[in-house]
């Protein structure tokens, strides 16, 4: 049976949820197996078991922690030398890149970026032309490598244990080049992005950055998050951080409100996984009202002020 491995991250001590869903999916596709460096490690090996992975190669070495991708790929070359794993999968985080990039490099095994799913040890499956189409891809080289979209898979426990194999990877000094110098964590109120039930999010049609209030104040009574396009995070409206599509985050939330929001493919490949999506534009030939569960068309500056009211009423 093929031997899965999945790359975990923990920041701060804390495991990346990205890990649980690709353990998920990993389960599914051969024996599971998880890597984990850094501080934090031991303890996220509980819960990576309880998702699957049955062995979970761990190390608390904080070298991890203060040097950036080349002792995580140095170690990863060192344990697929003594393991031999058919594919490898990393969430399609800064860091996993990095790391994943490199170690191609030293595999010589080809490296898939963007996957939104795995169908074999041999195949994946991605986005192209902004998420209208979907391609299978042949997967090369040993191992596989393949850097996969969040959110592609939902997260479910197996009720599962694994066994810690402490990694015992000698890092030499060549490998600590790059250091990390200072963390900064922006600071913000209410549901992580990435994680809300209720998601507003803003286009153009809000006209100037000054209206995002409006959009601040729905989010905060629905208890949801606020999300933008590319546009106006270009725009330099909003921080990126709040970028939705498919060069920024990927959101699933129960309920999506584009707010003056037109829908290019490049947005709508984030955010078209909502469980229900309420769109709110003044043109409507949009692109976003083909793919919304609601649509109201009108200008957004006078009916996102009536919805704030008829919120609070009802919260009353």
């Amino acid at each position: 049976m093929s031997k899965i491995w999945v790359y975990a991250e923990v920041h701060e001590g804390k495991l990346d949820p990205a890990a649980l869903e690709l353990l998920t999916k990993a389960r599914d596709l051969g024996d599971t197996e998880a890597v984990v460096l850094g501080a934090g490690a031991k303890e996220a090996a509980t819960t990576l078991g309880e998702y699957g992975a049955s062995v979970v190669h761990a190390s608390e070495d904080t070298t991890y922690d203060d040097y950036i991708a080349q002792p995580h790929a140095h170690a990863l070359n060192e344990l697929i030398s003594q393991h031999s794993p058919d594919l490898i999968l990393f969430p399609n985080t800064y860091d996993a890149r990095d790391i994943a990039g490199r170690l191609s490099a030293k595999t010589g095994s080809t490296l898939m970026g963007n996957a939104t799913d795995v169908l074999s040890v041999d195949k994946a499956q991605t986005a192209i032309f902004g998420g209208t189409q979907l391609v299978d891809v042949d997967l090369e080289g040993s191992p596989k490598l393949v850097l996969v979209r969040p959110k592609s898979f939902e997260p479910s426990a197996s009720g599962g244990s694994a066994t810690v194999q402490d990694v015992t990877v000698d890092l030499p000094e060549d490998v600590k080049k790059a250091k990390r110098v200072e963390r900064h964590e922006e600071q913000s109120s209410g549901p992580k992005l990435d994680a809300a039930a209720v998601v507003v999010s803003g286009g153009r049609g809000l006209q100037e950055p000054d209206n995002f209030k409006l959009l601040d104040e729905l989010a905060s009574l629905l208890g949801g998050a606020v999300g933008a396009t590319r546009a106006v995070v270009d725009a330099g409206w909003v921080p990126y951080a709040m970028q939705i599509g498919q060069t920024g985050i990927t959101v699933k939330p129960g309920v999506y409100i584009a707010v003056g929001i037109s829908g290019a493919t490049q947005h709508m490949v984030g955010m078209k996984g909502a469980k229900k999506i309420i769109a709110i534009n003044k043109d409507e030939e949009a692109p976003i009202f083909s793919i919304a569960d609601i649509g109201v068309v009108g200008d957004a500056l006078k009916i996102v002020p009536q919805l704030i009211e008829e919120v609070k009423n009802r919260k009353g």
